[in-house]
């Protein structure tokens, strides 16, 4: 997820926004201290204008 971020430029601040979400929970998950639940999963791909499979790899 980092990587797709940081590919297009993006804040993490900037991602949360485009999720629905709040920056400290992104920054939680690409720290591997939040494990999300599938909709954010798929919340956070579609930000990201991503497959689900993209941002798990």
């Amino acid at each position: 997820m980092k990587r797709l971020r940081k590919a297009r430029g993006w804040s993490q601040e900037a991602l949360a926004d485009a999720a629905g979400l709040d920056r400290t929970y992104i920054s939680g998950i690409e720290r591997v201290v939040r494990n999300p639940t599938i909709s954010v999963v798929e919340r956070v791909a579609q930000a990201l204008n991503c497959t689900m499979g993209e941002l798990l790899d």
